[in-house]
């Protein structure tokens, strides 16, 4: 590899600008730490860029965009940059406030009414602002889109039934449903797709002419990094992970070349090639900290390194007495950097296709283009990294600690299939093959890997195939019952921040024809109170209760029906032998209740 990378390194340095007659200089040795960082982290390839004011002074790669094949990194791989996408979706609403569209401190609702939150006040006064500075109350629920085929509208809908875990403006907590609905408003009031308000106000004037935004458009090009995870057992790739859905807060794929002229517009006030294109009042609030992140006081390590807070889709730090402006990306395999500091006049773009050593380059380039004395920001960590994966290899199964030993589950296996949904996280499969109850979930149309393996009682953890034989310490599902003794649900905490996230369980799909709905149709006698069953106009079964609402009947077996909207309350008819339905019957939790067919 040293090889490899060292002959990597010949070829990039035509890519270092002669503009600047100490560029050179300053970026004397980043070639040797770079190829130390890489073989240290069993990184395979990182890519990097470097501005001063409207030149670029580095634009190039090291190590390999394909490992297997020894592919090198250039100027122009393509890799997934995260987050740092944030910045370009929030830049476009800052465009709409320039045009007199949209007003940041107006509630959000009053632009995307469809938009809705569990809590009423965050209804009526949320604003984009708060959701551009991770305000709105509610923490990350990343497990309600990770994976999950859902599309752009319906995660949308999934924000009302998500959990906050504080009040509006209380605290700052990132959230990617926030940035996903504001990519949403953009599309609205223009009447076009994020994708294409990205192209035409941002890529096409910077001429970013590699960047892309989806997995499809990265896998047709040719030079693009593959995604990887290393450890001390080596280097693996891995699949691409596809979050087009939410691609407003994450799904910008780039490279350095196309960055650097990014970095170069927010160093010079939102200008670039003398043209305005992020507006200048935008550009001053989106790095100037709009909520405080906490954690601001100096470590005892780095004492000239703290945060300042967060911006509009970047945040500010004081990073050995400069003024820094960042955003990080992470997604599968990849890891991002993208920096600059406005009163130095310097931008920083880092990526690797490990997900490790980025901020330590970072820091590196920093360092240098400041002037600053040197600091090993690289070495501290890797030991820590190596430490953490030694200790995970030989730590104790700790769930056997609370663990009930001789516990049976309550039921027969097979009485814990079927499909289970919480509105705002989807639905959750669990089958039977081969005597192990498998668990679908955000598989993303892949073939699940996911298990269950019996805890104590009624809680279950979840396992990989990945996982066997190794540690155990997994999350856990716990199912619950009703008054009947059924299966009826299952909770398991998915985040943090919140109660776990409870799922019901789905009556199992039971189809009726029309004809066979038509024998329940008829009025029925209450103790004097005139019950009437009906078809709706789609076929579609229905019970009137005077004096409710008219409520819709969903067929659970033979002559069974649950009401759609009530949970625990049902209809049952009764049917003679001659398939003659002679009464109905109201089972609810508060007792059953038998009506004669007239």
């Amino acid at each position: 590899m040293r090889v490899s990378v060292f002959l990597l390194l010949i070829f990039l340095i035509p890519t270092i600008s002669q503009s600047q007659p100490d560029a050179e200089a300053r970026l004397a040795g980043l070639d040797t730490f770079v190829e130390k960082v890489l073989e240290g982290w069993k990184s395979p390839g990182i890519s990097i860029a470097v501005v001063e004011k409207d030149k670029v002074i580095f634009a190039g790669g090291f190590g390999f965009r394909d490992w297997e094949n020894k592919l090198p990194v250039t100027q122009h791989t393509l890799f997934a940059i995260g987050s740092c996408t944030k910045a370009f979706t929030a830049s476009m609403l800052g465009m709409l406030v320039k045009e007199g569209k949209l007003d940041l401190d107006q509630p959000v609702r009053d632009y995307l009414p469809e938009l809705e939150f569990k809590n009423e006040y965050t209804n009526d006064h949320c604003t984009l602002r708060d959701m551009m500075s991770h305000r709105s109350g509610l923490p990350r629920h990343d497990y309600s889109w990770y994976g999950s085929t859902a599309s752009r509208s319906e995660l949308l809908k999934r924000i009302q039934y998500l959990e906050p875990s504080a009040e509006l403006r209380e605290k700052y907590q990132y959230n990617n449903f926030m940035f996903m609905a504001q990519g949403v408003v953009l599309e609205k009031i223009t009447g076009k797709s994020w994708e294409q308000n990205l192209q035409e106000r941002i890529l096409d004037p910077l001429k970013m002419q590699h960047t892309n935004m989806s997995i499809s458009a990265l896998e047709e090009n040719d030079d693009r990094s593959l995604a990887y995870t290393s450890s001390m057992d080596g280097i693996e790739k891995i699949p691409y992970r596809n979050i087009d859905a939410i691609g407003p807060a994450g799904s910008i794929n780039s490279c350095a070349s196309d960055m650097a002229q990014w970095l170069i517009t927010w160093i010079n006030g939102g200008s670039f090639d003398s043209t305005q294109i992020i507006p200048s009042s935008f550009w001053e609030q989106a790095i100037t900290v709009q909520m405080a992140t906490g954690g601001g006081r100096p470590g005892a390590e780095y004492p000239d390194l703290h945060s300042g807070g967060y911006g509009l889709a970047w945040g500010m730090s004081s990073y050995r007495g400069h003024y820094r402006v960042e955003h990080g990306g992470g997604i599968d395999g990849f890891s991002t950097t993208t920096c600059f500091f406005p009163t130095d006049s310097i931008g920083i773009f880092v990526v690797s296709n490990q997900g490790g050593p980025t901020s330590a380059v970072r820091n590196f380039i920093a360092d240098r283009m400041l002037n600053l004395d040197y600091r090993d920001w690289s070495g501290p960590r890797l030991k820590e990294k190596i430490k953490a994966e030694a200790m995970a290899r030989i730590s104790p199964d700790n769930d056997s600690i609370n663990q009930v030993k001789g516990t049976t589950p309550s039921h027969a296996m097979a009485d814990y299939t079927g499909s289970y949904e919480n509105k705002g996280y989807g639905v959750a499969k669990i089958f039977l093959e081969n005597d192990t109850a498998w668990v679908d979930y955000n598989e993303g149309g892949k073939p699940t890997k996911s298990f269950l393996e019996h805890y104590h009682y009624d809680v279950f953890r979840i396992l990989s195939t990945d996982q066997e034989g190794k540690n155990k310490n997994a999350i856990k599902l716990r199912f619950q019952t009703n008054e009947k003794g059924e299966i009826s649900g299952l909770k398991i905490k998915m985040e943090p921040a919140v109660d776990e996230i409870e799922f019901v369980k789905l009556s199992p799909a039971f189809e009726v024809s029309r004809d066979a709905l038509n024998q329940y149709v008829g009025e029925y006698d209450l103790l004097g109170t005139n019950i009437k069953v009906y078809l709706r106009g789609d076929g579609v079964l229905m019970v009137l209760v005077p004096g409710q609402p008219d409520y819709e009947l969903v067929a659970t077996m033979k002559d069974q029906f649950k009401l759609k909207v009530l949970d625990n309350y049902e209809v049952h008819f009764e049917v003679d032998a001659e398939e003659h339905v002679k009464s109905l019957s109201f089972v609810q939790p508060n007792g059953t209740f038998k009506a004669i067919r007239k």
